[in-house]
């Protein structure tokens, strides 16, 4: 049997989902037994199913209020916008955590490593917190169609420590490198991703990476982790001691070309500020929510421009 231990993120999110399932199958039971019809079980059901979904997103939403960074004023926007911005993260965490994530093998293929046939380097993409490497299949495909040699990872197991994935980043760059006959990579992290590509960097050198690419990455915590689980929720907490010493070695560590992105919006980073590197190019990315990015046409923009070949 699984244990924390040793359960993958995908493991986890369908676990969740059947047990989801199950809870569903009760009530429906219960609701028959009040004399509900068939169309109105499935009503209420679904009803319940999105509701619980829109409560995680407005309680990161509100968070993300309380210990805001205040909004640059070319950034700001109106209720509606606000709306949609809001409604456009929603369908996000519907899409990747109830359809593509436990299910990534549907969606995204295995890595084909080549040499890269421009000239270029090879793209290694980092997911987040308590994801897998289907978080990407709509970037991943964006820069595959644009000629990149693109690989992913999973970051297992749940619950570790992320000196624990910036190992596996290791081998995983080793492997990309054998493959495509490359001496570096273009490391691409979002969220916690980029703190296990800096962990990597910290244990074992920027030698291998010519450029660091995070996007919405809690480099300074975030004050959103104090409800998360496990060893790498408590390395993402403001001000603990696993971060302050990522920080205190980070411009020995980090390679000459790295851009941190981040949104002054991100329901997931608070205050949002902390997603910056002062030390190394800042992008602003406007008005996007944190999962949103998955699917973000400024992302797929800032990731083509970053992963280009020499001219």
């Amino acid at each position: 049997m699984a244990t924390a231990n040793t359960i993958g993120p995908t493991q986890l999110m369908r676990g969740m989902l059947l047990g989801e399932a199950v809870f569903y199958v009760f009530a429906g039971i219960g609701f028959g037994r009040l004399g509900a019809d068939a169309g109105s079980i499935a009503l209420l059901l679904l009803a319940m199913a999105a509701t619980g979904r829109g409560l995680v997103v407005l309680t990161t939403y509100a968070y993300a209020h309380a210990f805001r960074t205040p909004v640059p004023p070319e950034n700001r926007i109106g209720r509606l916008d606000t709306f949609v911005m809001m409604a456009e993260e929603y369908l996000s965490f519907v899409l990747l955590f109830t359809v593509v994530q436990p299910f990534e093998r549907l969606f995204t293929t295995p890595d084909r490593l080549a040499p890269p046939a421009d000239g270029g380097l090879p793209v290694l993409l980092v997911h987040g917190y308590q994801c897998n490497r289907g978080f990407w299949f709509w970037q991943r495909h964006a820069l595959l169609r644009a000629g990149r040699t693109v690989a992913t990872v999973n970051l297992e197991p749940v619950f570790a420590s992320i000196d624990h994935y910036g190992e596996a980043i290791h081998r995983r760059i080793e492997e990309v490198c054998a493959a495509t006959a490359t001496e570096q990579v273009i490391l691409v992290g979002h969220s916690m991703g980029g703190l296990a590509a800096r962990a990597y960097l910290r244990a074992h050198g920027n030698g291998r990476v010519a450029k660091l690419v995070t996007l919405a990455s809690p480099h300074f915590g975030t004050r959103l982790a104090m409800l998360g689980l496990g060893t790498e929720a408590g390395q993402m907490v403001p001000g603990n001691d696993w971060l302050t010493a990522l920080n205190d070695q980070e411009d020995e560590a980090l390679p000459e070309a790295t851009v941190a992105a981040w949104s002054p919006y991100d329901n997931f980073v608070m205050p949002q500020e902390n997603a910056l590197l002062p030390i190394r190019d800042t992008r602003n990315l406007g008005p996007i929510g944190h999962l949103a990015m998955a699917f973000s046409p400024a992302v797929t923009q800032l990731l083509l421009k970053e992963t280009a070949p020499p001219a």
